[in-house]
């Protein structure tokens, strides 16, 4: 069983000067950019990309990691020398990793043995350790092990949906309504976003309900994943229905944090054309993105084909997830796509004809 946290006076000396140092961290870090695409075919409407790779840690699992930290500091769950553990599939222990260390924790990443190398080198090199699982499906249970002898587990598919602040403090919907006040459609028609955990799209559902606001939220799912099944039936026992390759996104099961009822559409994306659609972002803003950046290109042109369809003009934006360097072994490897049976040629063609001509021409459409 997991030791209380302590509660002399020394300890909440130390939770107030851990807290501190999340503030400092906080005040240190600039937003992020949100770059600004239009595409022939797609006349009258815009395309905003929030670069949440630009974090100290390279992902949007930053702003998760720091809410976690601060969630168990404020809940009494984390004290001063206790050892750190969450399972994740690579960006989220990163981050945390990073965060365990500006706090002066050990910190363990339970990970499916099968995560992309260049993430468990990067918990590595912060001082993290990775504890690989065969089954991805065992990496919970395995964290759970973790915590009952005495780490604080930080639990972020458990916890990420409550850990983060949806009515404001900067989180990443505030951030993107704000950066958007100036824009031609300040009001985004939809933001598209993926779910891991399901603490980005909860936060981003919440926060256009409270503001008021007409933006739709549409998840990018991997098809086949937990989150489609269960969104259609309303199903929180659904399953995915097969597997996917990109990393972080398309659970195989229905997560705490997956709120359907904030959701006003999914789209689901084969992994050919996400990983296709991560090389054309390389092409599009010079820089390699992850594979769930790619999903979220993909759903956010078919939304705007059934804009363009519709006669519709607005603004439609999404995120860019992590860093690409962290696939280059994987996603970027052609050696690595053949053995995986994935055929880019013809989805890379099909997506550069979406762009100039506005119809939606990916394969199997």
């Amino acid at each position: 069983m997991r030791p209380r946290a302590e509660t002399t006076e020394g300890a909440r000396v130390w939770t107030h000067e851990a807290i501190a140092r999340l503030e400092r961290e906080t005040a240190r870090s600039a937003d992020t950019h949100l770059l600004h695409l239009t595409f022939d075919g797609f006349p009258g409407i815009d395309f905003y990309f929030k670069d949440e790779a630009a974090h100290a840690t390279g992902s949007l699992k930053h702003r998760l990691a720091r809410s976690l930290y601060l969630y168990a500091l404020c809940n009494g769950r984390l004290c001063e020398g206790q050892a750190v553990v969450d399972a994740s599939s690579g960006s989220t222990a990163i981050s945390e990793a990073w965060f365990a260390r500006l706090l002066g924790l050990s910190f363990t990443a339970v990970m499916p043995a099968c995560t992309s190398p260049a993430k468990i080198r990067d918990v590595q090199a912060l001082g993290g350790t990775c504890d690989l699982v065969d089954d991805p499906a065992q990496v919970h249970a395995r964290a759970r092990e973790h915590g009952e002898a005495g780490a604080c587990h930080l639990d972020q598919f458990g916890l990420a949906e409550r850990a983060t602040d949806w009515r404001g403090n900067n989180n990443i919907a505030e951030s993107i309504i704000g950066q958007m006040r100036r824009e031609s459609h300040p009001e985004p028609a939809w933001i598209v976003c993926g779910a891991g955990t399901g603490g980005t799209s909860a936060t981003i559902g919440r926060y256009l309900r409270y503001r008021r606001l007409p933006t739709r939220l549409c998840v990018a799912e991997p098809r086949g994943g937990a989150f489609a099944e269960g969104w259609r039936r309303r199903d929180r026992s659904a399953c995915a229905t097969q597997p996917t390759l990109i990393e972080g996104i398309g659970r195989p099961r229905v997560e705490p944090g997956f709120l359907f009822d904030i959701v006003d559409r999914v789209c689901e994306v084969d992994d050919a054309a996400s990983i296709a659609a991560s090389w054309l972002l390389e092409s599009l803003l010079g820089r390699r993105y992850g594979g769930s950046s790619g999903t979220n290109l993909v759903a956010s042109l078919e939304l705007a084909a059934t804009m363009r369809t519709r006669g519709e003009g607005g603004s439609i934006v999404t995120l860019l997830c992590d860093r690409g360097d962290r696939y280059a072994e994987t996603l970027f490897d052609l050696d690595w796509l053949g053995q995986h049976g994935i055929d880019m040629p013809p989805w890379r063609a099909a997506l550069q004809r979406t762009l100039e001509s506005g119809e939606w021409t990916l394969p199997g459409a």
